[in-house]
């Protein structure tokens, strides 16, 4: 499992404009089972998106579809870790 970090390079103004399209990667990758929770960090400053995928090779090439990516909009920092813990609802997300 992994923790992105977005942190935004660019003036809101540049964010908003590709924020249609950075709303769409993201839905892709909900249907495509990628990502579990998102939204934008506060202040607003960039974002948080929680995914599980098989090895960050994989995160990596799912990440540089994002327009925020491609556009030079933000900085990714990609955290891996191993959830030991969960609520209920979660519980399928131990020992994955």
């Amino acid at each position: 499992m992994f923790i992105i970090e977005l942190t935004y390079q660019k003036p809101l103004a540049e964010v908003d404009q590709q924020l249609a399209a950075h709303n769409a990667y993201l839905d892709r990758n909900y249907a495509a089972g990628n990502f579990l929770l998102s939204g934008r960090k506060e202040p607003r400053d960039g974002g948080l998106i929680l995914a599980t995928v098989a090895s960050r090779t994989e995160l990596e090439a799912i990440y540089h579809q994002d327009p925020f990516y491609q556009h030079q909009l933000a900085q990714y920092r990609i955290v891996e870790f191993h959830p030991s813990k969960a609520t209920s609802s979660l519980q399928a997300f131990i020992n994955a």
